[in-house]
């Protein structure tokens, strides 16, 4: 009896194909919206977490002024020097790597060709503190570092701008009025958190900046990378103690620095899109309700367009509960069509953004199936009250029906 009541079912939705496709049109954009708006959320957080991770492990960025952002007062706060880096590497327990550094924008020249690029400043342990990778090459020697030689390594972007196809390594490059030997090419790394080239760099000796290019001996930001479970608040505690008595700060004066965990930077920005995410879902959820409300307006369409045919049942011993079994399974099965439309449309979307976006796509189970059955579940809810009234027509009258 149930498969015979879900062959009628289908038969009648087969007798009239485009009302029921525009019917359950309201619950296929709803639950693709739905799947699509938390698939790209997904993914949107993973990028950003991805990214995040890209500037370091367990890294913590020390900078001059009292907090981040404009207004900050980093030009009036005085700058760091390397014996900054160097106390706290001694001094403070549970740190894998210290890196000075310091930048300057200018022209590069080489092979016949320029290209403006930021210069960093820095030691050996800045291919620590963020994650790179050589690609060719060898590191600074500590002879080299120690006498500000001119060498150099240079990032994937200006590799490919000025040397193109000719091999690099070992040829001269020259920063403003510096030459320099190219001693190593670092793997590439691809688009910053912020957008920004990350490739798009050249690394020398902290001296070799500081001496040849811009002629002071400032350092812009510590670097600081954590070892693995070390914990991050005494070490953020005792650096924080280590540098106010480095600058000579009294008690009750404001620090002139911050430091900035770049694991909280992942976890708010990740926290931020979660929410976004779920935001636009329940916006998206709505249109199911829109699309319910379509589905149980052609239900009572479809009981007054067939009251004889329910009289005629009714009539010849069809039970109410039967008749009531048969138009809730239509209205079920029309949900969940739609349902299955719509997670197929969802996926075909979210393939489509997420590459348009250049965020990795993310498939989630729990989601497609939570929509697919929150759509069957439509059908119930909407489908009841047709169901209803159609199981409790009056033989005799709906006989008389035209």
């Amino acid at each position: 009896m149930f498969l015979n009541t879900i062959w009628l079912a289908l038969r009648s939705i087969r007798r009239n194909l485009m009302r029921s496709f525009l019917t359950i049109l309201g619950i296929v954009i709803g639950v693709s919206a739905v799947i699509t708006m938390v698939t790209l959320g997904n993914g949107a957080t993973q990028a950003v977490q991805t990214q995040i991770s890209s500037l370091g492990t367990n890294l913590l960025q020390i900078r001059p002024g009292q907090r981040m952002g404009l207004g900050s007062g980093g030009a009036s706060a005085p700058s760091f020097k390397e014996v900054d880096a160097t106390a706290i590497s001694s001094q403070i327990g549970g740190i894998a790597a210290v890196a000075p550094e310091s930048r300057a924008s200018t022209t590069l020249v080489a092979n016949g060709r320029n290209w403006t690029s930021s210069v960093v400043g820095s030691s050996n342990a800045w291919l620590t503190t963020g994650n790179w990778q050589l690609k060719e090459g060898r590191e600074f020697s500590d002879d080299e570092l120690r006498a500000g030689a001119a060498v150099c390594m240079i990032g994937e972007t200006v590799r490919r701008e000025l040397f193109g196809s000719t091999p690099a390594l070992g040829q001269a490059l020259r920063v403003k009025q510096v030459s320099c030997e190219v001693v190593g090419i670092l793997a590439s790394k691809g688009q910053g958190s912020f957008g920004n080239d990350q490739d798009d760099v050249v690394l020398v000796p902290l001296k070799t900046l500081q001496r040849r290019i811009t002629g002071n001996a400032r350092v812009n930001t510590l670097l600081v990378s954590m070892a693995e479970g070390s914990d991050a608040t005494r070490i953020k505690s005792g650096i924080t103690q280590l540098l106010r008595e480095q600058r000579k700060l009294a008690d009750g004066v404001e620090d002139n620095f911050n430091v900035l965990d770049t694991k909280q930077l992942a976890d708010t920005l990740s926290g931020t899109t979660q929410i976004m995410t779920t935001l636009l879902g329940a916006v998206a959820a709505v249109s199911l309700l829109v699309g319910g409300i379509g589905v149980m307006n052609i239900m009572l369409v479809s009981v007054t367009e067939r009251t004889r045919e329910i009289g005629l049942r009714l009539a010849i011993g069809a039970l109410e509960r039967e008749v009531l079994l048969q138009f809730l399974i239509e209205a079920v099965v029309l949900a969940s069509l739609g349902g299955l439309l719509g997670v197929a449309l969802a996926t075909a979307a979210s393939l489509g953004l997420a590459a348009l976006m250049q965020i990795p796509y993310t498939f989630d189970l729990s989601v497609n199936l939570l929509s697919f059955a929150f759509s069957a579940a439509i059908g119930v809810v909407f489908g009841f009250v047709p169901a209803r009234r159609a199981a409790r027509l009056d033989p005799i009258e709906a006989l008389r029906h035209e």
